[in-house]
């Protein structure tokens, strides 16, 4: 029989169990994510009106990725309830563009992933945090389309127009140091952010108007002095010092631009700009109010903390009160390639109690199992640096067998036509509740567990016909199909199968 046939029996419209990633998970999206929490969800989800830091350590298939789907969900509902007091959400889980970036930074055998790693510091998670924020913001405030930013956070232009002058330009600091948008070009994108801004600096064109109207005056007085006498009165280096004279503060504004500009490039390694591009747009700016700001020039984290604070002084000029961080899919990236000692190498810069409890930012630390271990084997240096006792930190993201039951529940519900069956109605009498939450507790996760109850709906299936079939899984499928998947599922625990 037909998997669809035994689930229209029950009123089910579709397969509950077929989907296992939260990510492309369409029953998660549409029927549960605001009603299906797990139990530590509060903790972790905490105040968005005091945005707060929380460490999570999960097992694959623990529903990280749905908690971070949770989250971004209701902090979209919040700000729609609160648009004046809004949270600006930033989703730092692609962490494949900014290694691959910073990768190309290093020379010869500094390439391999433990020594790249090696090498990765706060300031590059900041700096990479700072390239997401920046430019989800530029794309709301230019209303791009085909923006990659978060939905949720709605900045109108009315918003815009209070920001005053010196916010527009730090907002244009941020944009040429952080902007990696790929829709336009730096030039074309940033030249529609001034006009947006509204910000146009005369100044910044003193020195290159003065070298313009020096070469006017010296090719206007040798043309004159040679048509009037026929002999130019003055020898020729005097013109030529002259047309040096006038074009020197504009060289040395470039010299000054293109250093600047140099030094940038070099210590923003995850950066997808172009010396020669971001050196432009630094002399569209005086060099006197370049002198005075904080750029990210160097290897160190008071640059970037500055840059983080003009970023949340122009989010709080646009009605946004706070900045979450949500970190997931540490384990992903092709140079990490599931590593427990690569992620480490990563992820435990990012564990500095200055960076996590600032005010007004949390950030959401969504890691896999395997990092646990490493924190029970960290020195005293470590845990006063990290201070992990303030960060809300869950060791464990477990599940009990009442909870997947729950969980499974509420699958059904969201794909039922009015009332859906509970659980057990889909399993033969001989099967009581107690051996279902028994079966449930071995499975450990929500991942595991449709992952089962799949296999055993394909499995009862494939053992009748359409013509006489069976609207009762029988308990001799449903103990030899759990026996098999609790073997894979041993073999996949120790790094021996698929999973």
């Amino acid at each position: 029989m037909k998997i669809h046939q035994f689930l229209e029996h029950y009123g089910i419209q579709s397969n509950p169990f077929a989907v296992e990633d939260a990510q492309t998970d369409t029953v998660f999206k549409s029927g549960c994510i605001d009603t299906t929490y797990h139990p530590s969800w509060q903790k972790v989800y905490g105040d968005p009106q005091d945005p707060s830091t929380s460490i999570v350590f999960g097992e694959k298939g623990a529903g990280k990725t749905a908690m971070r789907l949770q989250i971004v969900d209701h902090i979209a509902r919040y700000n729609r309830e609160n648009p004046t007091q809004q949270i600006y959400v930033i989703e730092y889980d692609d962490f494949n563009p900014y290694l691959d970036r910073f990768r190309e930074h290093q020379i010869g055998r500094g390439r391999r992933p433990d020594r790249t790693l090696k090498r990765w510091m706060l300031w590059d998670h900041m700096d990479a945090i700072l390239m997401i924020g920046v430019t989800s913001l530029i794309d709301r405030v230019l209303a791009t389309r085909n923006s990659m930013a978060t939905p949720g956070c709605e900045i109108s232009d009315s918003s815009v127009a209070k920001l005053d002058q010196n916010q527009a330009r730090d907002l244009l600091l941020l944009a040429a140091c952080y902007d990696e948008s790929t829709t336009e070009t730096f030039k074309t994108r940033w030249a529609a952010l001034r006009k947006k801004l509204g910000v146009w600096s005369l100044q910044s064109w003193g020195a290159f108007s003065l070298g313009v109207g020096t070469s006017v005056g010296v090719i206007a007085l040798f043309t004159t002095l040679m048509i009037g006498s026929g002999t130019p009165y003055f020898p020729w280096w005097v013109y030529l010092i002259a047309f040096i004279a006038g074009w020197m503060p504009w060289l040395i504004k470039a010299l000054r631009a293109t250093w600047k500009a140099h030094r940038i490039y070099r210590n923003v390694k995850v950066s997808n700009h172009e010396r020669i591009a971001l050196a432009r747009t630094l002399m569209t700016f005086p060099m006197s109010e370049l002198s005075s700001q904080p750029l990210p020039m160097h290897p160190r984290t008071d640059d970037r903390y500055a840059m983080l604070n003009k970023f949340s002084g122009i989010l709080r000029s646009l009605d946004v009160t706070g900045i979450i961080v949500i970190v997931d899919r540490v384990d992903e990236p092709h140079l990490i390639n599931g590593s427990p000692e690569l992620m480490r190498l990563l992820l435990w810069p990012m564990l500095d109690n200055k960076f996590l409890k600032q005010s007004g930012f949390g950030v959401k630390l969504l890691l896999p199992i395997e990092l646990q271990q490493f924190i029970e084997r960290e020195n005293k240096e470590f845990y006063q640096r990290a201070r992990l006792d303030k960060q809300n930190m869950i060791p464990s993201l477990q599940w009990t067998s009442e909870a997947l039951y729950d969980v499974a529940s509420a699958r059904i519900q969201a794909v039922s036509n009015g009332e859906a069956p509970s659980m057990q109605d889909l399993f033969d009498e001989s099967i009581s509740k107690q051996r279902i939450f028994e079966a449930f507790r071995q499975l450990r996760v929500p991942r595991h567990l449709f992952k089962f109850l799949y296999r055993l709906l394909v499995a009862h299936c494939n053992n009748y016909t359409d013509q006489d079939p069976s609207y009762k899984i029988s308990s001799q499928t449903f103990e030899s199909t759990l026996a098999v998947y609790l073997r894979e599922q041993d073999a996949f625990d120790r790094g021996l199968g698929a999973g």
